[in-house]
């Protein structure tokens, strides 16, 4: 790993070296930057020699990475990430945005973005040693773990609110790990899981708290850039630059997605592969807004809310990066925005039948909050615009059949058939 030097404390700035700590700042328990040698990587790495990899996952990536080769070749750990851009004439129609791109990170093999830190976590947990990683979920980060620890035959335990939807549970069960289900919220599963990790001497996952999570989740930048540069002649090792979009609407629960695009992002402008930082336009659900709530007063203090959202992948009280994310909005002059439930849902139909991408809530969110842009006009027409959609619809059937409306049942005849088809 030569171009990993260390971590910088995101609040107080303090630097400290690969072995000096583990997940948070010890002076005020702010979050971690991971820190790279950029001039090393300049030196050593061009952006044509990565396109010219035939590895079509994250660890194509892997100089710009902060961990050693996990091996396990040939297993689902190896297959995280480069998940497809689509180009959706009919949806970009229907939402009024002509130069609209729709990344698909419900394509990853536990069907959600979260396999991108779970995957990282998983290599620093074999790095390190860990004879357990340990996280709390509402349900797809522990799906991630669970299912990247049982590609690399590493134990893992999840606590999850008994909430979580039940689809997201059986992934958790399927995979091996071990699964408790906490009579509380996501934010009590959380502070008890780092309990747990200093009862028991595990290796705590947890987002927001580990470092290794955003820097799994900032390969969606590197892909993005890359995959929009594609277009463009390609096999030149020499290469010095990708593209990069105008705007990115991502949703946001604990932060740690939108601070992990931030940082890989700047990890490109620092290296001088990308000439301009993109837009980036966090989406929150208004029954859990915390960060939105920040953003809007003008502030970075995180209060804590009473989460009520659907939602449930980005439901939460006290984000726990919530610093970083609000950053990443507005040092990319980009904005916050909320939008409600019943906007959830209909953009849910609109990804599934302009799209065909099934999503669920928390990643519908995003495209959710590109419509509301548009309506308010924030978007210039010009831009290339860009919507991550997080994660599978199939992880949440019950919020799909609430979008969708239920199936007629009809006897099994001509007749029965004619009439509803007439009716409908």
């Amino acid at each position: 790993m030569p171009g990993f030097v260390g971590y910088r404390c995101s609040l107080c700035g303090e630097r400290y070296a690969p072995n000096e700590v583990t997940y948070t700042c010890p002076a005020d328990s702010g979050n971690l930057d991971v820190v790279l040698d950029y001039a090393d990587l300049q030196r050593r790495l061009a952006p044509g020699a990565i396109e010219a990899s035939e590895d079509f996952s994250i660890w194509r990536y892997l100089p710009l990475l902060p961990v050693e080769d996990p091996g396990h070749v040939g297993t689902p750990l190896r297959a995280v990430g480069w998940t497809p851009l689509f180009q959706p004439e009919r949806l970009a129609a229907k939402a009024g945005v002509p130069r609209l791109w729709l990344k698909d990170d419900g394509r990853n093999p536990t069907a959600s973005f979260k396999d991108r830190a779970s995957a990282v976590v998983v290599a620093r947990a074999q790095q390190v040693g860990a004879r357990v990683v340990v996280t709390a979920s509402t349900g797809n980060a522990g799906a991630a773990l669970a299912g990247m620890a049982a590609a690399a035959g590493q134990p893992a335990v999840i606590l999850a609110p008994k909430t979580a939807p039940a689809a997201k549970v059986a992934q958790l069960l399927m995979f091996g790990a071990r699964v408790f289900l906490v009579d509380g919220t996501y934010d009590q599963a959380f502070d008890l899981t780092l309990e747990a990790a200093g009862e028991f001497g595990w290796y705590c996952r947890n987002t927001g708290y580990n470092p290794f999570t955003a820097e799994g989740k900032k390969t969606v930048a590197f892909e993005i850039c890359e995959q929009f540069t594609r277009g463009r002649a390609g096999g030149d090792a020499a290469r010095r630059g990708w593209e990069a979009p105008d705007a990115i609407f991502v949703s946001v629960g604990d932060g740690n997605i939108i601070s992990g695009l931030h940082k890989g992002l700047k990890d490109l402008l620092a290296l001088g592969w990308i000439e301009r930082m993109p837009r980036l336009f966090g989406i929150q659900s208004t029954g859990s807004a915390a960060i939105y709530n920040a953003f809007v007063r003008g502030n970075e203090t995180i209060e804590p809310v009473s989460a009520t959202t659907m939602a449930d992948s980005i439901s939460v009280d006290l984000p726990r990066d919530g610093v970083r994310a609000v950053r990443a909005a507005r040092e990319t002059q980009g904005a916050y925005l909320a939008v409600s439930d019943d906007d959830i849902l209909a953009a849910m139909r609109d990804l599934a039948r302009e799209a065909a991408v099934f999503a669920e809530p928390a990643g519908a969110t995003a495209y959710a909050g590109l419509v509301r842009a548009q309506q308010e006009g924030r978007l210039h027409p010009e831009w290339r615009v860009l919507v991550l959609n997080t994660g599978n619809g199939l992880k949440d059937v019950r919020a799909a059949m609430q979008a969708s409306g239920q199936a007629a049942v009809i006897s099994p005849t001509l007749s029965a058939l004619r009439k509803a088809v007439s009716i409908g």
